[in-house]
């Protein structure tokens, strides 16, 4: 095996870490260098993988996981439109050229074999690309990028069926072109020209252009894609806790892995790990499960302080708890749709509720659901509705029967390590 150097280019976006870190910390393990380029909000979590961190300077960054240091701020937007608005021009792409010269500089300091960036950031890819090194994108998500039968992203659709729905993805890709991804060309073309890069045609030719794209998760999951399509290659899902889990459970070790007392289904709640103005949805769920025979486990995760959610006796509420160790007993998951929680729920063979608040969720919540193994509410819906709608699903036979055949087709597709395999086969090109 040839031991190389990598360079991980990251952001802290909740959930996307993680599962970027734990191949990080497999490659260590494996004798490769490994150096991460990341928000130093990170950097905790990196020493825990065992790399090396260097912190964005003049890219955008967060220095912390509060509401405050958030960079988008997406849940103040009004509409999904906004939302997309507001990540275009605070962290993806109007400061694009910010991260692909930061990139340029790292790779010009210590030279690396392969850069490994999420595929989120676009200008990272430029740089990446700038240098002629051996370049992957991951996505740590289910894929946004059009393939057939695939519907447009962030809208929790079902694949078409017939022509009119063939007709709908069409208008509905042509409207996202024109309205979404044509006005940030202009940003990422200007970053690629700071380089010395030719213009691309469509914004996401930048991630085409990656000699791996690395799709994190279960390729039966994603609407049945194909396992390996050109350069895109499904690797399956990061099953493990994230490390800063661990830490914040220590810190309150009641919580780590203790649920309320009795013999009653256990619910497993947990929301976004990012602010997303969830308190509200959070304290519904909470006064819901107050009114049912079963016990829960509320996680804040790192943006919200637990103590602010006063917890009835079957509820115990935490900042931070093992999920892993959770869900081999939960009869339900609770959560907005990350993907994470999604697809360790499913790959434990665990029934969802689902209440998207936006970004990906209502993908995930729409696939989890197109197996039978959720139900999708409405972030509006009234404490009633969540409390009925938990009671059906803890005792749903089909809902359970839907979750376990998720575990066999998820674990079918966990043979060797796909994304190691793959990041390991660049060297060889390097």
């Amino acid at each position: 095996m040839k031991v190389g150097r990598f360079l991980f280019a990251l952001w802290d976006g909740g959930g996307t870490a993680p599962p970027e870190l734990a191949v990080a910390s497999r490659l260590i393990a494996r004798g490769h260098d490994v150096v991460v380029l990341g928000d130093p909000s990170l950097s905790d979590d990196v020493a825990a993988a065992g790399a090396r961190f260097v912190p964005w300077r003049a890219a955008p960054h967060r220095t912390t996981r509060t509401k405050e240091s958030e960079i988008v701020r997406d849940w103040a937007a009004p509409t999904p439109i906004g939302a997309f608005v507001r990540a275009r021009d605070r962290h993806v792409f109007r400061p694009a050229h910010l991260f692909a010269r930061e990139v340029r500089e790292e790779l010009a300091l210590r030279v690396a074999d392969v850069a490994v960036v999420d595929a989120m950031l676009f200008g990272a890819l430029v740089g990446a690309e700038s240098t002629g090194v051996r370049v992957a994108a991951l996505l740590p998500m289910t894929s946004f990028l059009p393939a057939p039968g695939r519907p447009p992203p962030a809208l929790g659709l079902l694949p078409a069926r017939g022509p009119l729905g063939r007709a709908r993805d069409r208008v509905l890709y042509a409207a996202g072109d024109a309205i979404l991804w044509r006005p940030c060309l202009k940003y990422l073309n200007a970053a690629r020209r700071d380089v010395g890069l030719a213009p691309v045609a469509h914004p996401l030719d930048q991630i085409r252009r990656a000699d791996r794209v690395l799709v994190q998760t279960s390729a039966w999951f994603d609407f049945d894609a194909p396992p390996s399509r050109g350069n895109v290659r499904y690797v399956g899902p990061e099953l493990a806790d994230p490390s800063w889990a661990a830490a914040r459970a220590a810190l309150a070790p009641g919580c780590a892995s203790a649920a309320p007392g009795g013999d009653g289904p256990l619910v497993l709640v947990a929301l976004s790990t990012t602010f997303m103005g969830q308190e509200s949805l959070l304290r519904k769920i909470i006064d819901a499960i107050a009114r049912l025979p079963v016990r829960a486990v509320v996680t804040t995760g790192p943006a919200l302080d637990a103590r602010a959610f006063p917890a009835p006796a079957n509820v115990t509420v935490c900042a931070s708890a093992s999920h892993a160790a959770l869900l081999p007993n939960a009869a339900l998951v609770v959560t907005h749709g990350g993907h994470g929680t999604v697809i360790r729920a499913l790959a434990a063979g665990v029934p969802l509720l689902c209440l998207p608040m936006g970004r990906d969720q209502s993908d995930n919540a729409a696939r989890a659901a197109r197996v039978g193994a959720s139900v999708t509410l409405s972030r509006a819906a009234s404490t009633g509705a969540i409390e009925r709608a938990i009671s059906r699903a803890v005792s749903d036979a089909a809902l359970h029967a839907a979750a376990r055949r998720a575990r066999e087709e998820i674990a079918r597709e966990r043979v060797g390590d796909r994304v190691i395999d793959e990041l390991e086969g660049l060297l060889g090109d390097a």
